[in-house]
């Protein structure tokens, strides 16, 4: 008697999304953790995750697109959190300031695969160099928005958009490194002292 398998009576395309997030966290596991680019295969992830290697290439066409949808799944996970933080912090530039600094180095320290995909394999890997610049291109906007609704110069905002953003970027990356010690909230408090100019509430 045959017996049946995980995906008996599924539809397909829900079969397909299931393997295919599998898989995404399949890297998450390998390439986030202690493993090399070298460890992440079509191979390493299949067997990662009990799959015939033709369930990869439903998904994905190659090693580099399934890094990009990781980059992508991860940088979504961060990017809910931050907006959730934005929310319930209220209208105050620095309120919101602050709890966007720590939803990001909050979030991804708390794991240190996430930091790893998107803030120190993102600087080296080809791949998550050009997923990171565009998600840095996004957060300028973002930043820029924030920073329009108190400066009458455009220009200004802009310029502090693109501090901001790039500031935030390497504030992640060496905390993440330990670099500035475990206190998240003195870093923080820091990190407003020199972002934000004095007398903004």
């Amino acid at each position: 008697m045959s017996v049946p398998t995980r995906w008996a009576g599924v539809p397909l395309a829900v079969r397909r999304a299931e393997r295919r997030a599998d898989l995404i966290a399949a890297a998450f596991d390998i390439f986030g953790g202690e493993g090399t680019e070298a460890d992440l295969s079509v191979r390493s992830v299949c067997r990662h995750c009990g799959f015939n290697t033709r369930y990869f290439y439903e998904s994905f066409a190659d090693i580099d697109e399934l890094l990009g949808a990781l980059y992508d799944a991860t940088a979504a996970d961060l990017g809910s959190v931050v907006e959730s933080a934005l929310i319930d912090a209220g209208p105050s530039v620095r309120a919101r300031t602050r709890a966007g600094i720590r939803a990001v180095l909050g979030h991804a320290s708390a794991d240190p695969r996430r930091g790893r995909i998107l803030f120190t394999a993102a600087v080296t890997n080809p791949v998550l160099a050009q997923r990171r610049a565009t998600t840095q291109d996004m957060l300028r906007e973002l930043a820029f928005a924030e920073a329009d609704t108190r400066d009458a110069d455009p220009l200004t905002g802009r310029v502090r958009a693109a501090i901001f953003t790039g500031a935030m970027a390497e504030l992640a990356r060496q905390y993440l490194a330990g670099d500035l010690g475990d206190d998240l909230e003195r870093v923080i408090d820091e990190a407003l002292a020199t972002l934000l100019p004095a007398g903004i509430s």
